[in-house]
């Protein structure tokens, strides 16, 4: 029985290629020439002031809310529905994170939770596109400059998405992008704070790099240039190995995100009708970058039992993302009840842009018989599937 892997990297040869002449260039760590180029690749894909490279998109969400002044005890309202990255930036600057709740539609964070959310202490508001599909930026941006709040973008699954048109990354005045292997541009691991005000990019590269900026710049002037160290910085770098492979897959996104999309659509189709299944809804005026796959399951499934099936027959499936404010570290007072929801509920299934018709076709026709398998007894109709679209 032929597995199914949850996800897979589509990596190959140009890659490869790339990364040789990064290792005759002499110079594999970070912030060397081929860095420089993905950074200017990336400020010329998103129209940004200026795009940083760094090891990933955690990395990115600190350098962003230090470089926007956050300090000790201050709010930032974050959404709830996701990694918890967001709210780990806040508290790596002792900040508090503050969870807010999801639209049940999309998982994407709700205008009218941050709007209430708002005190006398809130700073920010760092807004996530769910497994890739981006937030309302209109209505966010209105009660961000209400109220004189940052906004914070974070698209680390959304590389390809749309918001009204513009590329989710930069749709706030940062957006932080994720590089991981399960992202539709991967490096295996990686990020970038893309910023609209230059200042921002220049203090997230300098606190970067141990706060001295790059030691590669220094290595090409003349004589003896001694940094000082007038600040605490990070090694955050990412490296020149790791931007190689990214100028190549930026080069390949539409392609890769038109496989997606097939799959995407495929499932779509094959799933349509199952009234124990909820599919992944898209607003109009945005398009998904389909990082995962998520459908909700009815109540009386039972979730557990259906993961233990499908991966007993070769088939990657996971929980889908995290509701925040109920993890331990937090100690969250606070209740999300959508995001909770959607946390118990929400399985995701295989998403890549490797997948070809025929496993897309058998991981429908296994959910299918998955979920009517462990529905608390609910007798339904299973119905057909046929692919259509999928690679």
């Amino acid at each position: 029985m032929e597995a199914i892997p949850l996800v897979h990297a589509s990596l190959g040869e140009r890659e490869l290629a790339a990364v040789s002449e990064v290792f005759a260039s002499g110079w594999p760590a970070g912030q060397g020439p081929v860095g420089k180029r993905l950074e200017a690749q990336l400020a010329s894909l998103y129209r940004v002031s200026d795009a940083v490279a760094v090891a990933n998109c955690g990395a990115a969400l600190h350098l962003a809310l230090l470089a926007l002044g956050v300090t000790p005890g201050d709010e930032v309202i974050v959404a709830d529905y996701t990694f918890p990255a967001p709210a780990q930036a806040v508290r790596y600057l002792d900040a508090v994170p503050v969870f807010a709740d999801v639209l049940p539609g999309t998982g994407t964070i709700d205008p009218q939770s941050v709007e209430d959310l708002v005190t006398e202490r809130t700073v920010g508001v760092i807004a996530v596109d769910t497994v890739g599909l981006p937030a309302d930026y209109t209505a966010l941006q209105a009660i961000a400059d209400r109220h004189g709040l940052f906004l914070v973008e974070d698209a680390a699954c959304a590389v390809g998405a749309t918001y009204q048109g513009a590329p989710a990354g930069a749709l706030a005045q940062v957006g932080c992008l994720s590089f991981h292997g399960r992202k539709g541009a991967t490096s295996g691991e990686g990020g970038a704070l893309l910023a609209a005000d230059a200042k921002i990019g220049a203090d997230a590269r300098r606190r970067s790099s141990f706060g001295i900026g790059s030691i590669f710049d220094m290595g090409t002037v003349v004589g003896l240039p001694i940094p000082t160290f007038t600040e605490v910085g990070f090694n955050f770098k990412l490296s020149d190995i790791a931007a190689a492979i990214l100028t190549v897959q930026l080069d390949r996104i539409g392609e890769l995100l038109e496989r997606r999309n097939a799959v995407a659509a495929a499932y779509g189709e094959l799933l349509a009708g199952q009234e124990l299944l909820t599919l992944p809804q898209v607003p109009p005026d945005r398009t998904h970058a389909w990082q995962s796959y998520m459908v909700t399951l009815d109540p009386g499934v039972d979730r557990a039992a259906v993961a233990a099936r499908l991966r007993a027959r070769g088939i990657g499936c996971g929980h889908g993302t995290w509701a925040t404010h109920l993890q331990p570290v937090f100690a969250a007072r606070q209740h999300c009840p959508v995001s909770a929801d959607l946390f118990a509920r929400n399985l995701a299934v295989p998403m890549h842009a490797e997948l070809t018709a025929a496993q897309v076709e058998r991981v429908a026709e296994e959910l299918i018989s998955a979920v009517h398998a462990h529905a608390g007894g609910a007798v339904h109709a299973l119905g057909g599937a046929t692919a259509v679209g999928a690679r």
